[in-house]
């Protein structure tokens, strides 16, 4: 059984005219972050929802020297299991798109690792890591078709701090796009629901018109863990950002200007 709850609405949904607008937005934020607090923690989803994201704000940091070397970032989650070498793993897109770019040093991120043995162990080393940081300053996440946020399935409790789950069969299914050949995709380990909302700002990200359906239902349905973005709808600092498509559905009356 699903659990429903309702809050105030008090995010807020932002409608840019295409994804090259809201990636220059998010990515100037990133940005803006990083120059006025050298020392942030963030965390990031990997995925095709923030690759362009990460492609400008790799181009700002080339073009205008900041401090990098004080940062610490937080791997959203991972797939159980698969190499970190192979493309498609969560921890190549980071490399690829963040680490190797900017020369980030190894001291300077914390992710899951896929293959440990211990992975319950894997947990409490996050949580313990993202305690002594003092928790993530900006989270920057993408949403499945199913509704979630990392590996937060639908049924997941948004109490949970970092844990493993049995992937959804959608998950599975549209997960294999990012892998070049057939892999075996059965669990996840990623940062619980409750570390979305304890950070202090957060943005959502999506775009295209596949997802217009998802966002409508995470911004104007009811607050339920059934459909886990809806959470979003009650973080206090917590930003949708979508283009036209993924926005077209949404009521005009709860869109920002």
């Amino acid at each position: 059984m699903f659990l429903i709850f309702y809050y105030t609405f008090i995010m807020k949904v932002h409608v840019f005219e295409d994804t090259e607008s809201l990636s220059e937005f998010a990515s100037n934020e990133l940005f803006e972050l990083l120059r006025h607090k050298p020392g942030a923690v963030i965390c990031l989803a990997s995925g095709d929802s923030l690759k362009r994201t990460c492609e400008l704000f790799v181009q700002k940091v080339r073009g205008e020297k900041i401090n990098l070397s004080e940062f610490t970032f937080i791997g959203l989650d991972e797939w159980v299991g698969i190499a970190p070498n192979i493309k498609g793993s969560c921890r190549n897109d980071f490399e690829k798109r963040i680490f190797e770019p900017i020369s980030l040093s190894p001291a300077q991120y914390h992710l899951f690792d896929a293959l440990s043995d211990n992975p319950e162990k894997e947990c409490r080393d996050m949580d313990n890591y993202i305690k002594e940081k003092g928790g993530i300053d900006l989270m920057i996440v993408g949403i499945g078709m199913n509704g979630h946020i990392g590996f937060n399935e639908p049924g997941t409790d948004h109490t949970l701090l970092s844990h493993v789950v049995g992937l959804d069969e959608t998950t599975v299914s549209i997960g294999q796009k990012y892998f070049t050949q057939a892999v075996s995709l059965k669990k996840g380990i990623t940062l619980g629901l409750a570390y979305l909302m304890g950070s202090k700002k957060v943005f959502l990200l999506a775009h295209g018109i596949k997802k217009s359906g998802v966002i409508k239902k995470a911004v104007e349905g009811a607050v339920s863990n059934s459909f886990p973005a809806s959470i979003m709808q009650h973080h206090k600092n917590g930003f949708i950002l979508v283009d036209k498509e993924a926005g077209s559905l949404l009521a005009k009356k709860i869109i920002q200007q």
